[in-house]
């Protein structure tokens, strides 16, 4: 097993290096790499990144921002690990929780490592909207796939890349993480989940979700849930690759985005 961790970054000049200064920190039971994808940040990220030096770490970057969710796909292309874990740069999560989601992997009782933020337990939420947001649309994943999972918006997914390679994923922006998880779901892909902690940030401090993600959501959960069932895995087959300067949303894989720059 190998670990290939991804961090979207947009103008998180002032988190990124502390953020990947802690990844790199951690003693991990396998083999890791980090790869940031600056999603076109325009804030003095690019200088903040270009100041690390370990052979670790790859960065790539999209010339234009083309959103969250196509950031992550991107890394997923980029990723030569066994295993990827989305990692965001605002420093809500903690990346040494990371290793003890690998230790089931590892032991092999399971393929999908989710890290779990239970409510009020090693937790801080800076609004119960949020918190009862994640609730809810949790509870809509849960009844319309019959699964039980207790954090469907988790940033902490670990996933084989193979398989995650064979999602039809298209969202392009925050989106694609329920897209990731109700596509798993859909095949039948219960995650193992394992506690960890989680510290939110206020909208002064950085936060970009909106209730408008929420209703994207829900609308998101139907459409894969009732897709028709074609192709190979979850139903809908893979769509031609975004590259970059096509309009986000236009649908696709991002793995030929702008190879070699960044």
């Amino acid at each position: 097993m190998s670990l290939s961790v991804v961090m979207p970054v947009y103008n998180e000049a002032r988190t990124v290096a502390r953020a990947v200064r802690e990844v790199l920190a951690v003693e991990y039971p396998a083999p890791m790499e980090l790869i940031v994808v600056d999603d076109g940040s325009d804030d003095g990220t690019s200088l903040e990144l270009a100041l690390i030096s370990d052979r670790r770490v790859r960065v790539h970057r999209h010339p234009t921002n083309l959103g969250k969710g196509a950031a992550v796909r991107t890394g997923f292309t980029l990723a030569t690990g066994t295993h990827v874990l989305p990692f965001d740069a605002d420093l809500e999560y903690s990346p040494e929780d990371v290793p003890r989601m690998l230790a089931p992997i590892q032991a092999g009782r399971c393929d999908v490592v989710y890290g779990t933020r239970l409510f009020g337990v090693n937790t801080v939420y800076q609004s119960y909207r949020y918190a009862m947001g994640n609730r809810i649309t949790t509870l809509a994943a849960n009844v319309l796939f019959d699964s039980y999972i207790r954090d469907l918006h988790t940033c902490l997914k670990l996933l084989p890349r193979d398989l995650v390679l064979e999602l039809p994923l298209r969202e392009t922006g925050f989106g694609l993480d329920t897209e990731i998880t109700a596509s798993l779901l859909r095949l039948g892909v219960r995650p193992f989940e394992v506690p960890v902690s989680y510290h939110s940030r206020t909208h002064a401090e950085g936060k970009k979700l909106s209730w408008r993600d929420g209703v994207e959501c829900l609308q998101i959960l139907g459409r894969v849930r009732f897709a028709r069932r074609r192709g190979r895995r979850a139903g809908v087959p893979a769509a031609r690759p975004v590259r970059v300067g096509e309009a986000p949303g236009a649908g696709a894989r991002v793995g030929d985005a702008a190879p070699g720059r960044g």
